[in-house]
């Protein structure tokens, strides 16, 4: 692996565990297993570096969490599948996010500190709230979801749920309640459903 992606791999889990702040130049260069020449070779300061794992995870993320979806064609499906993909292939990734959701670790250390990458964050997040809304909104055009759902309202109650059960599950990882918190979001879209459509 190129030293500059070994830079970030290794900075992604210690973000995952410690928290950009909480982290330092010296630990990233010891589990880069290199030299602050080499660090500095290719990132001029940490912050540049928490672009470069911040743009990382987020692709990460996306490749676990969307994963299979476009094969699926009705919404509330793809809704459900996200929520499960979220718990088993995203959290549960103990490899490369020893310490849980990297977002949420960031969302808590960042906010009041640094409100410019933490400006960054809230993008990937309102990117998601949007794509768990057109979701449902596709699921009234289909019939899935009665006409007059909230959407946005529905959106966000998914997010808050699911950023819920992440810091539950950061805590002990107990999977046990990280399962339950997840089911209880897909019975939750399940119940939105159009009762026509369910027959």
């Amino acid at each position: 692996m190129p030293l500059k992606n070994q830079i970030v791999h290794e900075s992604r889990k210690l973000f995952s565990l410690n928290g950009f702040l909480g982290t330092g130049i010296n630990d990233i260069i010891a589990a880069s297993g290199t030299s602050k020449g080499g660090f500095y070779n290719h990132f001029s300061s940490k912050e540049q570096l928490f672009y470069a794992v911040l743009s990382e995870s987020q692709e990460l993320w996306r490749e676990r969490v969307q994963y299979g979806i476009n094969e699926i064609p009705s919404p509330t499906e793809k809704i459900t599948a996200i929520l499960n993909n979220y718990k088993d292939r995203y959290l549960k990734d103990a490899e490369n996010f020893p310490g849980g959701c990297i977002f949420i670790t960031f969302s808590v250390e960042l906010d009041d500190t640094r409100p410019h990458l933490m400006e960054e964050v809230n993008k990937g997040f309102e990117g998601f709230t949007g794509l768990l809304r057109s979701l449902l909104d596709e699921a009234k055009i289909a019939n899935e979801l009665f006409l007059d759902t909230d959407s946005a309202a529905v959106a966000e109650t998914l997010f808050a749920g699911m950023l819920g059960a992440s810091v539950l599950y950061g805590v002990d990882k107990d999977q046990e309640i990280l399962d339950r918190s997840i089911n209880s979001l897909i019975d939750y879209v399940f119940q939105l459903r159009n009762e026509h459509f369910q027959e």
